[in-house]
């Protein structure tokens, strides 16, 4: 099994629309190496969903459920569609701050590639992004001593 990432505008198609619809043909992209991509899908693949533009965070878990065929979308060209059907959303969804800061994750295509929509996850990239999806950032390194910063206010 191989792992994806495709990105979408939330104005446009949010994740909670996906999860309404339950399933939807992957169309639109006309980026050659994004097509390529596409045709490299296998049923039973899974894909990260990510919110870009506004939010910019990997918001949910979605499987390949139709591999490539020719988008009905496209009125000229050889371009490609699939059909994904939407699974479970993260817990903690994963911005791309936290993306860019993980040392396993800074090499994903999302931060070399901004403008791509469709792409590969290597399979150590893609448990460090469920790791983080399912159980939240790390927390943040206290300050060293004596420096004041760092501090969380105690409950009362």
């Amino acid at each position: 099994m191989n792992h994806w990432l495709v990105k979408q505008e939330p104005a446009d198609y949010a994740w909670t629309a996906f999860v309404a619809d339950g399933r939807t043909a992957w169309t639109g992209v006309r980026n050659f190496q994004a097509r390529n991509h596409l045709r490299a899908m296998r049923e039973g693949d899974q894909v990260a969903y990510y919110h870009s533009g506004e939010g910019r965070e990997v918001v949910g878990i979605a499987s390949v459920v139709r591999e490539a065929y020719p988008d009905p979308t496209a009125t000229e060209g050889d371009w490609s569609c699939v059909d994904l059907k939407a699974g479970e959303p993260l817990p903690y969804p994963v911005p791309l701050a936290a993306i860019r800061d993980d040392a396993n994750l800074r090499e994903l295509a999302l931060v070399r590639q901004s403008r791509l929509s469709v792409m590969p996850v290597s399979p150590a990239q893609w448990k460090r992004l469920l790791e983080l999806g399912r159980q939240g950032q790390p927390p943040v390194p206290d300050a060293p001593a004596g420096s004041g910063g760092g501090r969380r206010p105690r409950p009362r």
